[in-house]
């Protein structure tokens, strides 16, 4: 099988597809739907997203320093495009798709209560790389649907929820369990032990 070289791009997929609520009171509430996301670092817990410069959300957020990554499920794809389409300069995104901002626990944007983790960022730095802008942001605080936790082992079970990702400008929902980490050292080490 031979490889064909192609220009430099963005070819890292799947990605998550976010819906990050923004805004400090509820006339300036809005959502962009964001791919350009990610975790870069676990203590501190950081993140980031990478904005456009042109969409409406960006100068909110940049202006607050603050936003909400709502991780979104199968349930939400059509709210999640339609909130990546359609610029909050025209529309209320919240009231168009029907979902249901509700306060976040450290910071002024809200959440989105229909997605099942909502993570709460502060800004801590902004690069400007070209076409996007990186807000490198600090994790404030993690909310999870109840229904989502095990209330025996007190584990997350959020791939219960329907999660969905995007690839080469589409949606999917996630598939099926393959392994978990630290899997190929197991089955190698149960087989030396001859189980």
């Amino acid at each position: 099988m031979s490889k064909v070289l192609w220009k430099p791009g963005t070819m890292l997929y799947p990605l998550p597809a976010v819906m990050v609520s923004c805004g400090s009171y509820p006339e300036e509430y809005n959502i962009i739907t964001i791919s350009w996301t990610g975790t870069i670092c676990t203590d501190p817990a950081m993140c980031y997203i990478s904005v456009r410069p042109g969409r409406f959300s960006y100068n909110i957020i940049k202006k607050n320093g603050e936003f909400v990554i709502n991780v979104t499920t199968k349930s939400l794809a059509f709210a999640t495009d339609w909130c990546g389409v359609k610029s909050g300069k025209d529309h209320n995104k919240f009231t168009e798709m029907g979902l249901t901002p509700v306060p976040a626990s450290k910071i002024k944007a809200p959440m989105i209560k229909e997605s099942p983790v909502n993570i709460e960022c502060i800004v801590r730095e902004i690069k400007e790389l070209g076409s996007h802008h990186m807000f490198i942001s600090e994790v404030v605080a993690v909310n999870g649907d109840e229904e989502y936790i095990n209330k025996e082992s007190g584990l997350f079970k959020l791939n219960d929820a329907g999660l969905i990702c995007y690839s080469h400008g589409k949606y999917y929902e996630t598939g099926s369990l393959i392994g978990k980490f630290g899997y190929s050292v197991e089955k190698k080490k149960k087989k030396e032990q001859g189980l």
